[in-house]
Order: C-alpha cells, then sequence, then structure tokens
C-alpha cells in the first residue's frame, strides 16, 4: 500500500519529545508533559507564542472541555487545564507567558472554584464564566457564545471517548457541540437547537450512546458510528474526510489528552485518532493503512502513549495487511523427510512471522492458524476478501535427491511482477544469511498462489526439508525463529 520511501524527519523544538528509532521511516513526534496540565501546556505552545485570550476547565471535567473546544478556536485561543481549588502552575505560569488579557472559563464553581477565578484575576487577567446548571445546559450556553451556524455536532454527554475524533471538524467549521443521552434530549439541547436555528446535526456514537429515539428527533440528522472508541474515530476521519498529511494520535482513555489534542489538530487542520495506550488498536491501524498515514503526532508522555505504540507507529508496516499463508495442512503433509512434516515447519515459522509484524502494527490475517487444509483457490481468494497487500507463502523446499540445499524465494509475473519481485529480493538475502544456508537467490516460477493473487506476492522455500543439513536447522526453535526474523525484516524493508 506503501511501498515508496518514508524519511523520519528528526529536529527538537522547544519541549517536543521526539522518540529515538533505529528505523529511517514514518515520522514519529511526541507532544507531552509530566502531567495533564502540562501536556495542555505543550499542546498550547505548538499553536500560540502569544495569546490575549485563553479557554480554561476543570482538569477532571471533560464534558466541559468537549464543548469548550469550538470555542477555543473561534477565540484563537488555547484550552488549558487547572486543578478545582487553585490554578495550576503549569496553566498560571502560560498564562504569563502568553501575555494573556482575558480568559473565559468553562465550567461552574465545582469545576473551577471561584477562588482560582480570583487567582487569575490576580495576574491582572479579566475573567467571564461561561456556566449551567449541568453538562448540556454548560454546552447550550458555549453554543450561543459562538457565531452562528446552521449545524451541531452532538454527542452523548457521557461518553467522552466520542467526541475528541470530532472535535477537529467541528472547530473548524464553527459548529458547537452539544449533549445528549442515549434515550432523551435535555431541554436546553433541544433550546438551543430552535433559537439557534440548526438545521442540521452530526451525530457521533452508535444507538448505545444515542438511541433511535433520540436521532430521529434531531433535525435532519447523520450518524457516524463504530464499533469501539477506536473504531469510531477512525470513521470519523473517513466519513469526514479529514486530513491525514500529519495526524494526532492519543490514548482513547486519557480524555484530557485527547480533547487538547484535538484542539491542536483542529489548529492545525489535520486529525486525531485514538488507540490503545499499551498497543496500536486495530481501528487505527486501519485508518493508517487506507489512509497512507506516515506522518505522526503523538499526544501525551509515556505511560498515556508508550513507547511501544510509537514504535508501531514509526514502523513502515504499519497498518498494511499482510497475508501470511503457511503451505499445506491437514491430510497436504507436505514434504516428509528428515523426521520433518513440510506443513507443520510452514505453520511454525508463519505463525512466528505473524507475531513479528503484528507487533509492529501490521494487520496480520493467516490462511491457516492450526492443522487445517485449504486449497490453492480458497487461499488466493482468502486474500483477496481481506484486501491484503501483500501475500507471503512460506514452504519448505523439497527434491528427489537428497543433495539439493538451501533457500530460495519465489516471484510470478503474472500481477504486479516488479513489486513482487521487489520483496522477494528484500526477503531473500536476508533469509541466506540468517539461516548460514545456500543463497539459491530470487527465481521466477508460476506457483498457484502467486500467479493469482492480484497483489504484490512472493513463495519463500525456507530450506530443504530433505536435505539432512537443511532439516537439522529446521528442526530447532531458534533457527525456524531466525527464518521468521528475515521474512519480517525483508517485509519492512520492502515498504522503506
Amino acid at each position: 500500500m506503501r511501498s515508496y520511501i518514508k524519511v523520519l524527519t528528526m529536529c527538537f523544538l522547544g519541549l517536543i519529545l521526539f522518540v529515538p528509532t533505529a528505523l529511517a521511516d514514518n515520522s514519529v513526534k511526541r507532544v507531552g508533559g509530566s502531567n495533564r496540565y502540562g501536556t495542555a501546556v505543550q499542546i498550547s505552545k505548538q499553536m500560540y507564542s502569544k495569546a490575549s485570550t485563553a479557554v480554561i476547565v476543570g482538569g477532571s471535567s471533560y464534558a466541559d472541555a468537549i464543548s469548550a473546544a469550538p470555542l477555543a478556536y473561534q477565540k484563537n485561543a488555547p484550552l488549558l487545564y487547572t486543578n478545582t481549588n487553585k490554578l495550576s502552575y503549569e496553566t498560571k505560569k502560560r498564562l504569563k507567558e502568553m501575555q494573556t488579557k482575558s480568559v473565559i472559563i468553562v465550567g461552574g464553581t465545582p469545576a473551577v472554584s471561584s477562588h482560582t477565578a480570583n487567582q487569575i484575576k490576580s495576574l491582572g487577567i479579566s475573567v467571564k464564566r461561561i456556566a449551567g446548571s449541568n453538562r448540556y445546559d454548560t454546552a447550550a450556553r458555549v453554543a450561543r457564545a459562538m457565531n452562528a451556524t446552521s449545524k451541531a455536532v452532538i454527542v452523548n454527554g457521557f461518553f467522552y471517548a466520542d467526541a475528541p475524533a470530532v472535535i477537529p471538524y467541528a472547530a473548524k467549521n464553527g459548529y458547537p457541540i452539544l449533549f445528549t443521552n442515549k434515550t432523551s434530549i435535555n431541554s436546553a439541547t433541544t433550546s438551543v437547537i430552535k433559537d439557534k436555528k440548526i438545521k442540521s446535526t452530526v451525530v457521533i456514537g452508535g444507538t448505545g450512546s444515542i438511541s433511535s429515539r433520540v436521532y430521529n428527533k434531531l433535525p435532519f440528522p447523520t450518524r457516524i458510528s463504530g464499533s469501539n472508541r477506536y473504531e469510531l474515530a477512525a470513521n470519523v476521519v473517513q466519513k469526514l474526510n479529514l486530513s491525514t498529511s500529519n495526524v494526532y494520535v492519543s490514548n482513547g482513555f486519557s480524555y484530557p489528552d485527547s480533547i487538547a489534542g484535538a484542539t491542536l489538530a483542529a489548529k492545525k487542520k489535520k486529525a486525531i485518532i485514538l488507540t490503545n495506550g499499551k498497543n496500536l488498536s486495530t481501528g487505527a491501524r486501519k485508518v493508517i493503512g487506507s489512509k497512507n498515514m506516515s506522518n505522526f503526532s503523538v499526544i501525551g508522555s509515556t505511560p498515556a502513549i508508550s513507547t511501544k505504540v510509537a514504535n508501531q507507529l514509526k514502523n513502515p508496516v504499519v497498518g498494511e495487511t499482510i497475508f501470511i499463508d503457511p503451505g499445506h495442512g491437514d491430510q497436504d503433509s507436505g514434504a516428509v523427510d528428515n523426521g520433518l512434516l513440510e506443513k507443520e515447519v510452514n505453520l511454525d515459522i508463519a505463525k512466528r512471522v505473524n507475531t513479528k509484524l503484528k507487533a509492529s502494527g501490521a494487520l496480520t490475517v493467516m490462511s491457516r492458524s492450526n492443522d487445517t487444509f485449504y486449497s490453492l483457490q480458497e487461499r488466493v481468494s482468502k486474500a483477496a476478501s481481506v484486501q491484503a497487500d501483500l501475500f507471503i507463502s512460506i514452504h519448505g523446499n523439497a527434491n528427489e535427491s537428497s543433495s539439493p540445499n538451501g533457500s530460495e524465494t519465489y516471484y510470478d509475473t503474472t500481477y504486479q511482477s516488479t513489486k513482487s519481485k521487489h520483496l522477494a529480493g528484500e526477503i531473500q538475502p536476508k533469509l541466506a544469511t540468517y539461516l548460514g544456508t545456500r543463497n539459491r537467490g530470487v527465481k521466477q516460477a508460476g506457483f498457484y498462489v502467486i500467479k493469482y493473487s492480484k497483489m504484490p506476492s512472493v513463495l519463500v522455500e525456507t530450506a530443504f526439508i530433505t536435505n539432512a543439513s537443511d532439516a537439522s536447522k529446521l528442526k530447532k526453535a531458534i533457527y525456524k525463529d531466525k527464518a521468521a526474523q528475515a521474512i519480517y525484516e525483508g517485509t519492512v524493508s520492502y515498504y522503506r
């Protein structure tokens, strides 16, 4: 999907942290502080050196932050957090640095106390508060403070993960974000829709967040949903066609980071996607692959987004759908010699390849993961059905004579000839080197699975089952892992 070379651009700006890498592939930088207040400050530094106005919300008042984000964009103001009863040190320092003259507090005194507001005033800054009797009313009041518009975004006021991905869209278009709950529309929301003459709405979240009954009561609604928060965020990016030339990535459970990060994405007119802090989520991988993303900004320090996730984003296989085909299976044992069944060797190596690629951010699909038989046609069809970007078939070689030995990799010229040859050329030398076998080279042949697979495809013959020396290596886990490592590294190199 992305076989062109990607260059990692390394620079250091202020307190942006760049994650070290041994690869020169996707670009990944990190914007983060020591806590939610510090991260919001670092995010603000990517947008403003000075800001006459700032928007401040309580550090745990996620609903207030969501509704405040489009307002902050419209006021050309950063979104900052504070403790309830004391102005956070990081925020106080940042207000001074930006020479801020006015602050808009979004949320009532339970979120940002009067004492905190007075601390802001003591800095010589004027303070205005937008607050309602509840989160619905506060969001409605924020909407009234924004410029006129005929569209609004609707989210469940308690499902915070639904909102971040849509904030860039809402903010740059001047659409307020209004709240409802699953089964009914709050009167404050109904009133502001009427008063602002909202003619259409974008509903974020499935029926588990906002029921069909509520949906049907909204003016000309369209819904974007997903099976989980990660897929929902990916679908928002896809369906609203948000720019993905540089993408912001945040933890789907770290709401302060993702909401503040979304304001940065809005300012830069880019998208934000969500992931698990420990491992890149499937939803994120899918949209990365489909949109050919290669430049990322990670929001939040570790452990909010782990080094593992950052490294997955760097790897050029991230988001690529790679079909791994262990040859033979069940009644079809393949070659049998020197105490080996080819089908078992193939499956063992394929599983290791699968683990390595998946850990690096790829979307992997195996033709079989146990001792099952599938026809050649079924293997090709399955790869096509998952829209695989690569097809890698793994085999052990055989000959009537015990003399032939070594490793070789095949490609076919029917489809994707140049790319298939390229892939074979990346895998083959690594395979021979890692196994310490004779390098029999890259060869062309019309094996069914690579002849009829329309994506770049190779068939790897790891070593000869029928040769005692080769077979002795294929019996050992360490060599099977070396074979898998060679195939893995060759695949990564193909995408560089």
